[in-house]
């Protein structure tokens, strides 16, 4: 009797045992899927909601501080540190003055990665749209100004549509098929404008190259658009732009490439745009090799002065270390920080570019239903398995706040 007792408590203990957790594995998996369900409906519903504000004829979309400050924009790098970024440009100047070398050593220098006089350069695919050329005459440039060393990441076009005519197509076409495209560089704006029709009045001007821009904007890439110089001189360089201030008020900034005189090696870059300081750069031609050689800068490029709380975070992850993921608060107490989560959250989504260009560390914020994370890694590690398949299901199943 003592040996039979033995023997069945613990069978009927272990059924009972295995009865619960069955039992609550079960309850969970009921409330979760529970709760997922809820959130798709609130989802759908906003989604419904969001379609009817717009389809009132007096919606406005606007979006509050509060909300601005809590998106996590997209990184922006620039394609040549202190000079040239994203966006759409005016590459301008006199007819031979140099403006076609100077787009070869632009495109050249982005394409291989190599530093360009004293500016760092981000390594791009780049398209070039060269419509006053051959391929006989650019191949006689290219290996005057670089030698044999040639690139597989430089492209070359010699014919094109115009900008209503299909010109869009063509470029979308082939982002789609080299999606590493960084810069695109139109020369000139003349062989892709349509010719007659309405004057060139600031409409018109503005129209042409704000399509270009949207272009460039929805591929996040960079666009140079050669153009040419009005005989008058003026005081502002920026106002011997040929046309109506429409080119320049659409697009994102311009370059001025200009001589004193037309037998001089010696000329002047002047630059301005809406994410750069306004700066003057002299060069000389050197006449050997046709490229163009940094002389001086009249403006040193501003840098910013170093910031303590971004100096923390690139200690986060160390020499050897991929990456770290975490939530606002637990990235406070790593760092020793009294600050608030959602502040951090907000100087670092700010300067995520700063972080990236500066230390070498990508940041994103992801928000899931417990919570808002923070995932910081490396840019030279092996894009982590396609960044974990989307940082933003990193936390699908933590929580924290």
């Amino acid at each position: 009797m003592i040996d039979k007792k033995e023997k069945t408590a613990p069978n009927v203990s272990v059924g009972a045992d295995t009865e619960q957790s069955i039992q609550k594995c079960t309850d969970n998996i009921i409330t979760d899927y529970d709760e997922n369900i809820k959130d798709l409906d609130e989802s759908f519903r906003e989604m419904q909601r969001e379609m009817l504000r717009q389809m009132d004829p007096s919606y406005l979309k606007t979006v509050s501080m509060s909300a601005l400050y809590d998106t996590d924009f997209e990184t922006q790098t620039a394609l040549i540190d202190g000079l040239l970024y994203q966006g759409t440009y005016l590459f301008v100047g006199s007819p031979k003055v140099g403006k076609s070398f100077m787009m070869a050593q632009l495109a050249y220098h982005i394409g291989t990665g190599t530093p360009l006089w004293n500016y760092r350069v981000r390594k791009a695919t780049v398209l070039y749209f060269a419509l006053e050329d051959d391929y006989p005459r650019l191949q006689r440039r290219l290996y005057h100004m670089f030698g044999a060393d040639g690139t597989d990441d430089l492209y070359f076009a010699t014919e094109s549509k115009t900008v209503n005519g299909g010109l869009e197509d063509q470029i979308r076409g082939f982002i789609q098929e080299h999606p590493d495209t960084g810069l695109i560089i139109i020369d000139t704006l003349k062989r892709v404008r349509e010719t007659g029709g309405a004057d060139y009045s600031y409409g018109s001007d503005y129209d042409v190259v704000a399509k270009l821009k949207s272009l460039a904007d929805s591929y996040k890439v960079t666009m140079l658009i050669v153009h040419h110089t009005r005989k008058q001189q003026a005081d502002d360089k920026f106002d011997t732009i040929s046309g109506t201030n429409g080119l320049l008020g659409a697009a994102d900034g311009a370059f001025v490439l200009s001589k004193e005189k037309r037998t001089t090696n010696a000329a002047t870059l002047d630059i301005t745009g809406r994410d750069q300081q306004d700066q003057r750069i002299h060069l000389v031609r050197n006449p050997q090799k046709l490229i163009w050689e940094f002389e001086k800068s009249e403006t040193e490029v501003w840098t910013e002065p170093p910031d303590p709380l971004l100096e923390k975070v690139s200690t986060v992850l160390p020499s050897g270390s991929s990456s770290w993921d975490g939530s606002a608060s637990e990235l406070c107490v790593r760092l020793g920080l009294d600050i608030k989560p959602n502040v951090l959250s907000l100087r670092l989504s700010i300067n995520a570019g700063r972080l990236l260009k500066d230390y070498g560390i990508h940041y994103k914020a992801s928000r899931t239903h417990g919570g808002r994370k923070i995932s910081l890694w490396r840019e030279n590690v092996a894009e982590d398995v396609s960044m974990c398949d989307d940082r933003d299901n990193l936390f699908e199943n933590d929580g924290d706040v």
